[in-house]
């Protein structure tokens, strides 16, 4: 007999009750040991998120609604089956208010964000803000464009590495992370970012804050590695005709 396959939910209510369905205690338990908060959780795992947006496909109305809700998986979800090139630059910026952990905030920036046609603008506009995670999601921003970005030169990463440094200081954790990764992140890009980006670091690491100092030497280790010298050789050797 061929197995039965529910049907897939299409609207916010339905998306919301098929999440609460599959949600668990242990699932909440392993959401808050990474600092990621339960109180608007059902403790959905990844995999079965994303299982769902492949099945529910790109939805821009969709997405709106289920942002709507406030339910962080329902949230996530959003992401997931939004259509990068209807996003506008207002919605950015709601959603970035939004923001209230850096789950929430990597996902979207990573899935969402960094593929629409605003993003590089975001990433300037958002590097100077004072919220803890509308600043880290520039960074995530940036981070994200170092891998998807497949088209942009050299000069807007040399600009990120700018704000990098402008922001190394900040002495609050989930800031600091985001400035770090994306600081390796372009440094892992081709060969002439990496050398930017360890001119950057070696100016933070030799900097008098210990904030700026952490971020400088955390990536002066993985930039100067040599699997991060093998890895930019073979790309060489790969775009050579």
């Amino acid at each position: 007999m061929a197995k039965d396959h529910p049907k897939v939910p299409t609207d916010a209510p339905g998306v919301v009750g098929w999440l609460k369905r599959r949600g668990s205690q242990a699932g909440r338990d392993g959401m808050a040991r990474y600092a990621i908060p339960t109180d608007r959780a059902f403790g959905v795992s990844m995999r079965d998120i994303q299982a769902l947006a492949k099945r529910i496909g790109r939805s821009h109305d969709l997405a709106g609604d289920l942002w709507t809700t406030g339910w962080y998986e329902a949230r996530v979800l959003a992401a997931y089956v939004d259509e990068p090139a209807r996003v506008t630059t207002a919605q950015m910026d709601r959603w970035c208010r939004d923001f209230d952990n850096w789950g929430i905030c990597d996902t979207v920036c990573f899935v969402l964000f960094d593929r629409t046609p605003h993003a590089w603008s975001k990433v300037n506009a958002w590097a100077g803000r004072r919220e803890e995670y509308v600043k880290r999601a520039a960074f995530a921003l940036l981070w994200g464009l170092t891998v998807h970005d497949k088209v942009a030169g050299d000069a807007p990463f040399l600009e990120g590495l700018s704000l990098i440094e402008r922001a190394a200081a900040d002495e609050r954790h989930y800031v600091k992370k985001a400035v770090n990764m994306a600081l390796r992140a372009v440094g892992k890009r081709n060969a002439a970012l990496n050398a930017a980006a360890v001119d950057v670091a070696r100016r933070l690491a030799a900097s008098a804050g210990a904030n700026a100092q952490w971020v400088g030497k955390d990536a002066l280790r993985e930039l100067t590695s040599s699997s991060v010298d093998r890895r930019l050789a073979t790309r060489r050797a790969n775009r050579t005709p």
